[in-house]
């Protein structure tokens, strides 16, 4: 009875604490909690909360528990959820020149990234998916893909001529691998492992989270740190939700927000170093992957076989020659 009492107790103490919120924002992601996105999620809910002295009620639905990527923009300009961080291809037939962070070897390093993001471009590309009716927040990081295969080791463009790579629906990845000989094949996700596993495809490119987490590198032989990608997400909110705010409140979403990228940035790159020396682990014990990083000259010539396709990219209505130029002069 005690249990049950205090179990009362608690549930009206909550429902109080909704009640007494002016605002209640739903935040809608498609992953689960523990990753990343999930974790700074569940950070920004405490942080918002915090900062609008509770007039602000975040509720965060992990696991595509309200919608899944492909649907959330739509439930975003009807105001049915309004908050959501699905990733940049996502956006591809609103905003095409999302496509930019599709580009093989743009960004330097992290720190070119996030300075890219963070700057006049990143501001652009946010600026044209408000205008499209939602209201673009911050980027934030899943990782740099790596090259596997199961023909060799990669190290130079030349040895990918003539393998299927899977690649997810992209022009500027279709393009990248025609450039070095290669044939691209679009297949869903869920079907990669099985796919390498008997050879329908011979390669692949992912983050070091989706090769360990879908243990890819357990049926592949050769994997390449080529960093030569890059995957992310954009966190965009209702504009409906937005205008309702008072400016005040704006402030605190968008402090909380910068918070939470930082802290998400910190999590995407911890998780992908723990990870990828578990692989390493898998690889010494086994026998059965050999790992390869770039050299820079290697980088520099693959950087030189694939960077020949971005004038293909130059018109507008894909991505723009001057947000490719802008990025690579970013300091």
């Amino acid at each position: 009875m005690k249990k049950l009492l205090l179990g009362t107790i608690a549930a009206a103490v909550v429902a109080s604490s909704s009640m007494a919120a002016d605002y209640t924002l739903k935040f809608s992601h498609v992953v689960s909690a523990n990753t990343p996105k999930g974790k700074a999620a569940d950070f920004f809910e405490k942080r918002l909360e915090e900062l609008s002295g509770g007039k602000i009620d975040v509720q965060v639905y992990p696991s595509s528990q309200l919608y899944k990527d492909n649907a959330v923009l739509k439930a975003l300009r009807l105001n049915s959820v309004q908050m959501a961080a699905p990733s940049f291809s996502k956006f591809g037939k609103i905003v095409p020149q999302l496509a930019l962070f599709d580009l093989p070897f743009i960004f330097r390093d992290a720190k070119h990234l996030h300075d890219v993001q963070d700057g006049e471009v990143g501001q652009a590309l946010k600026d044209k998916v408000t205008a499209k009716g939602i209201v673009a927040l911050n980027y934030w990081d899943n990782a740099f893909k790596q090259l596997s295969s199961n023909k060799n080791a990669l190290t130079m463009p030349e040895e990918a001529k003539g393998q299927k790579f899977r690649i997810m629906s992209s022009k500027v990845l279709e393009a990248q691998f025609h450039a070095v000989g290669a044939n691209p094949q679009m297949m869903p996700f869920s079907e990669v492992y099985s796919g390498l596993q008997q050879g329908v495809i011979d390669a692949a490119e992912n983050p070091i989270s989706n090769i360990y987490t879908k243990k890819f590198h357990e049926v592949q032989k050769y994997l390449t740190v080529s960093n030569h990608g890059y995957l992310g997400y954009l966190v965009v909110m209702s504009k409906k939700f937005w205008n309702s705010l008072p400016a005040e409140l704006q402030a605190n979403v968008t402090q909380a927000m910068n918070e939470a990228t930082e802290k998400e940035r910190q999590y995407a790159a911890e998780l992908n170093d723990s990870q990828f020396e578990l692989i390493k682990e898998y690889a010494k014990k086994t026998g059965k992957l050999e790992i390869n990083e770039l050299t820079a000259e290697q980088k520099e010539a693959w950087r030189n076989a694939v960077s020949k396709i971005y004038p293909e990219f130059y018109s507008d209505r894909k991505i723009g020659k001057e947000l490719i130029e802008k990025t690579i002069a970013t300091k």
